[in-house]
């Protein structure tokens, strides 16, 4: 091969790598998307247009309650993920979103580790106890059975 044809055949490389990292770049922030929830907190989902129906795929997960036809009240139940339907009167989808469910670790806590047994206290001004869910509680036990 010559050396221009050489020359062309990197150039034609190098391109088809940086096109091939923008796509999966595309990719990755589509997979991103979605509706973040905070556990045991609220989030405000607003609609364009007047919604009729409401699903969520795993109530255990996430909570919605509706507040006017245009907005959505998101509460984080369970950690986890699962997804949220929300069609128009006629049936027609409005939004079809992931909805994933996790921890927040603010600033004013603590989590204190004693072998299995983790306690986590809010600090705000004092240190007490913070409140667990009935998800915290279980998977709180299920991790410290899978250690023994």
């Amino acid at each position: 091969m010559s050396r221009s044809g050489r020359i062309l055949v990197r150039h034609a490389t190098r391109a088809g790598l940086i096109s091939a990292t923008m796509l999966l770049a595309g990719v990755q922030a589509i997979a991103a998307s979605g509706i973040d929830v905070v556990m045991n907190q609220a989030k405000i989902v607003k609609l364009a247009r007047p919604a009729d129906t409401i699903v969520i795929g795993n109530p255990a997960i996430a909570d919605a309650s509706v507040q006017d036809d245009t907005t959505i009240v998101l509460t984080g139940r369970g950690f986890g993920v699962t997804n949220l339907v929300v069609l128009d009167a006629d049936g027609n989808p409005i939004v079809d979103e992931q909805v994933t469910v996790s921890r927040d670790n603010p600033p004013h806590s603590v989590r204190i580790y004693r072998r299995a047994i983790v306690q986590t206290l809010s600090c705000t001004p004092y240190c007490e106890s913070s409140y667990k869910s009935e998800a915290e509680r279980t998977s709180e036990i299920e991790m410290s059975a899978g250690g023994q």
